[in-house]
């Protein structure tokens, strides 16, 4: 029996292997499709691909069978362009080593973003700031004004004060320094969102999407403070929570906070009688730049 199985194995050991790597790959493609568009674009694509072919082994229709078979290159070629948002997010975060410049690894800089991003809350400002990693934001940068001055708690205050030009749109940072102000981010298509997430926390999600960036937002409606990375958002931080976040994802520090809070934070929803985090109103702002 042992000496059955063990051969058995021997000879088809790499069939195990294949479906590990297929149940790897598939579940990958799951996580980064779930809550898109692409999503239900698949579904409905698979369906009408498997029905047609269903039927024509079924009832042997012959040039059923034969225009699926002919049109099988030009449906790779156009999943590619269907999926090419996600592919590109897929492959950013493949190719991506997160090599941080000195400056942002340097705790003065990390108290003066955390100093400056409370005082724009408790001054009832809103604010969308993203920190540029190792991928280019220049794409980004170049929707916006650009600047080139030091980070500062002054600056940030001005930039973001509602009667300056600059405060409706991104501001992105640089290693320690302001390089644009006013730019406008992507905004993420996922359908699973919170639907009182307003359109700063959606380009902060979008951002994070399509590059390694590091996003933190500021709602003008309530003053709480979110950061948004790697598709996920981290709300409702405090001033200790958000400076150990902020250090944590900068220097790549191994040690994270703990995962029930932190998935507490990414999961939490206002609870009922709670206002919004960003009004209706706020949402439907015309899509001039993220708000």
């Amino acid at each position: 029996m042992f000496e059955v199985l063990a051969n058995f194995l021997q000879v088809h050991w790499t069939s195990g292997v294949e479906i590990a790597i297929l149940a790897v790959v598939i579940y990958h493609i799951y996580i980064n499709l779930r809550g898109t568009l692409g999503a239900r674009i698949l579904v409905g694509l698979a369906v009408v691909v498997l029905t047609l072919t269903l039927l024509s082994q079924i009832f042997n229709l012959e040039v059923i069978g034969w225009l699926l078979k002919s049109l099988s290159v030009f449906l790779a070629i156009a999943l590619v362009v269907i999926f090419q948002p996600e592919l590109r997010r897929a492959l950013t975060e493949l190719g991506s080593h997160r090599l941080f410049t000195s400056a942002l690894q340097e705790r003065q800089v990390i108290e003066e973003i955390t100093d400056a991003v409370f005082e724009i809350s408790s001054k009832g400002f809103g604010a969308l700031i993203a920190i540029e990693r190792e991928l280019s934001l220049k794409a980004v940068v170049e929707t916006g004004v650009a600047l080139d001055a030091k980070f500062s708690k002054e600056l940030a205050l001005t930039v973001f004060h509602p009667k300056t030009v600059l405060h409706d749109g991104g501001m992105v940072l640089s290693g320690d320094r302001i390089v644009a102000a006013a730019c406008i981010f992507p905004l993420t298509q996922r359908e699973d969102l919170d639907r009182n997430l307003g359109l700063r926390h959606r380009a902060g999600l979008g951002l994070g999407e399509d590059s390694d960036a590091l996003s933190i937002v500021v709602s003008e409606e309530t003053g709480q403070v979110s950061i948004c990375h790697e598709g996920r958002i981290e709300r409702n931080l405090t001033v200790e929570k958000f400076r150990r976040r902020l250090a944590e994802l900068l220097t790549q520090d191994i040690h994270e906070s703990d995962p029930s809070q932190q998935l507490e934070n990414q999961t939490r929803e206002p609870s009922p009688g709670h206002r919004p985090l960003v009004s209706h109103q706020t949402e439907r702002r015309p899509p001039a730049g993220p708000v």
